[in-house]
């Protein structure tokens, strides 16, 4: 995975924030801050160990944002996440207590280990930025990000995330491992105390509205929606894809590539910018058909797949106007008014 190369002085300082915890992790950060500035939610996937915790928290603690940790486990009510309504003898009434749904960065640790009942809690919070409970719906502050982790590896006592709870992430990510130079550097950085604890905030979450202000405004050419709606479309048509991505898919692709197009400071999409976030974006869309899996094909290899049979447009066909300053695609005041 190569690392984008970012030059949007907002993304800039967020990355090589997290980089003083994170070693040699540039690419999946990169694509990390891309879903959140997107509007969505990601789902870091691997191993134990590789650092999906500590990239929560250092994207939290850089963009200013209050940050809970859930450990999900099989005896987790949906009460525990989205609070609870308790009744106050003193006064005759019930009392809403918030659950940790209510911060800005929720870390849904291993989300799989969760029975589907409380899994499905986080479905309105994660669609409609809301809670319902006994009647009543309570918005959740803005920003609200989830990042879930979970381990691909150990399947006893786990549920399988259900295609509804997987197609709300944005984004699945893999952390995966450090090159031996990056380990033996990570060893020397945290022979003493961990960098964590120092971090601070580079950001606000004003300032995180505003550059998903500015995200929106990327442009993207009539020819590269087309081409990213062609891609998703042929992961249905896929012999050994049973369910493909849907609409949400292709919003969500068109979403991410934006935000890798404003972090290296563009104000247009290319399809390299597609093709980057394809994978992340498409691959836990995708339900195989037995026969494929008995094959070992993975849902990573589908979306390669599709991304080399779809043609790619012309550049010039892609690129929007020229513009300089605030207008590329960044509010006048720009996103870094609510930095620190």
């Amino acid at each position: 995975m190569t690392p984008p190369a970012v030059s949007q002085p907002f993304a800039r300082t967020i990355l090589d924030n997290i980089a003083r915890v994170l070693v040699g992790k540039e690419a999946v950060s990169g694509l990390a801050l891309a879903g959140v500035l997107a509007g969505g939610h990601v789902l870091l996937e691997d191993a134990p160990g590789t650092g999906k915790t500590m990239l929560a928290r250092a994207l939290a603690l850089s963009l200013g944002l209050g940050f809970t940790r859930v450990q999900f486990t099989p005896d987790l009510l949906p009460g525990d996440v989205t609070g609870v309504s308790v009744f106050r003898p003193a006064s005759g009434t019930f009392e809403f207590v918030p659950g940790p749904i209510f911060t800005g960065v929720l870390l849904a640790d291993e989300i799989n280990r969760a029975t589907p009942k409380t899994q499905s809690a986080l479905l309105e919070a994660m669609g409609e930025g809301q809670v319902t409970e006994s009647g009543v719906t309570r918005p959740l502050e803005q920003p609200f990000v989830v990042v879930a982790t979970q381990n691909p590896i150990e399947n006893e006592g786990t549920y399988r995330l259900p295609e509804a709870q997987l197609d709300r992430f944005l984004l699945r990510l893999s952390v995966g491992y450090p090159t031996l130079e990056q380990e033996v550097q990570m060893l020397s950085r945290l022979q003493g105390a961990h960098p964590i604890h120092a971090l601070g905030a580079v950001a606000t979450p004003a300032g995180l509205l505003a550059a998903r202000e500015a995200v929106q405004t990327i442009h993207v050419s009539e020819d590269l929606r087309r081409y990213l709606a062609s891609l998703v479309a042929r992961t249905r048509a896929h012999g050994a894809v049973a369910l493909g991505g849907g609409p949400r898919a292709s919003l969500a692709l068109q979403g991410v590539a934006q935000a890798l197009a404003w972090m290296e400071d563009r104000a247009y999409v290319t399809p390299d910018d597609v093709q980057r976030a394809a994978p992340g974006v498409l691959a836990h869309r995708l339900s195989l058909k037995i026969e494929a899996r008995l094959q070992g094909l993975s849902a990573e290899e589908i979306v390669r797949e599709v991304l080399r049979a779809e043609p790619v447009p012309v550049e010039g066909s892609v690129e929007g106007p020229a513009q300089t300053g605030p207008d590329r695609g960044a509010p006048a005041a720009g996103p870094l008014a609510g930095t620190r």
